[in-house]
């Protein structure tokens, strides 16, 4: 009996450790790994537009990052809002980036990563069937950080990598991005070692990329008044620079997959984004609202 326990217990404990490192799966979604660090292989997903070839076609892409402060989260985050994209004729990417919980990391990896997961998507583009002159970033909270500084940061690139490869996408979408980091802004204490070179709202320059941003009015992390004052330099800058804002609602009120969301605000803000991405030669067509109230649940609220 003594014998028998600590076997049990050893694989127990082993089995679960096992268990908790499989490598995520994405139904639909085909995994590749973008980037090896000393931590962890980093996998990116990737849904194709219905009928994609890449030995043909050269479709716009767009890069999505999760959200979670830097020290939780995984790419399901964003996978409704993916899942959609790809329908509408973008070749979506999800990729994990090191955070604080998984690998004792800080917010310069979540940077590093992000930047390396845009340039993979460049450099891959031939063999993906991507156009490497139309990539978007995007992503949530602290996910809305990473893609603002691919966009928007010079440096903070990973040691080593080819930056004869561009990682600064064509253009953003942010929902509720963490984007000043600043003294009065968010996360500025876990920053500050990288300030100000880490923080998109301190190094706008008039060739960032054009952005849209989705806030709540009530977010407690991100003041209106920083989104606003982010929009008026972007345009002070002769940059495109939309925001829109959405009375009363808390940080993540617009996404579904993280059980904060509603029905009406991911529709809402993905047809927004649709007709932003529309309108700077991302995206052919209208909006598919009907495709977005099916992925909700046909809910209107």
């Amino acid at each position: 009996m003594n014998r028998i326990f600590p076997a049990l217990l050893s694989l127990i404990i082993f089995g679960t450790a096992a268990a908790e490192e499989a490598p995520l799966k994405i139904n639909g979604a085909v995994a590749e790994v973008f980037k090896k660090t000393p931590q962890v292989e980093l996998l990116i997903h990737r849904f194709d537009p219905p009928g994609h070839d890449p030995e043909k076609d050269k479709a716009p892409a767009i890069v999505l990052f999760f959200g979670g402060g830097w020290v939780g989260g995984e790419p399901t985050h964003f996978e409704p809002q993916g899942r959609y994209l790809a329908k509408r004729g973008l070749v979506v990417f999800l990729p994990d980036y090191r955070t604080r919980k998984k690998y004792e990391t800080t917010p310069r990896e979540c940077v590093a990563d992000g930047k390396s997961a845009i340039r993979w998507v460049r450099k891959n583009a031939e063999r993906l069937g991507v156009d490497p002159d139309r990539i978007a970033a995007g992503g949530g909270s602290a996910g809305g950080h990473v893609a603002a500084t691919t966009g928007i940061c010079d440096g903070l690139e990973e040691p080593g990598e080819d930056t004869a490869v561009s990682s600064r996408p064509g253009a953003l979408v942010l929902f509720n991005p963490v984007y000043n980091n600043g003294p009065d802004g968010y996360g500025h204490e876990r920053v500050k070692e990288w300030f100000p070179a880490i923080s998109p709202a301190h190094n706008l320059t008039k060739d960032d990329p054009p952005a849209i941003v989705f806030l709540g009015t009530k977010d407690k992390l991100i003041p209106v008044s920083q989104a606003e004052e982010f929009r008026d330099k972007q345009k002070e800058l002769g940059i495109r620079s939309d925001l829109h804002l959405y009375e009363g609602e808390p940080h993540g009120f617009f996404n579904l997959k993280v059980g904060q969301g509603k029905a009406e605000h991911f529709i809402d803000t993905v047809l927004k984004a649709d007709a932003f991405l529309g309108e700077l030669g991302f995206l052919e067509g209208e909006p598919d609202e009907k495709l977005l109230r099916s992925m909700a649940g046909g809910k209107k609220k």
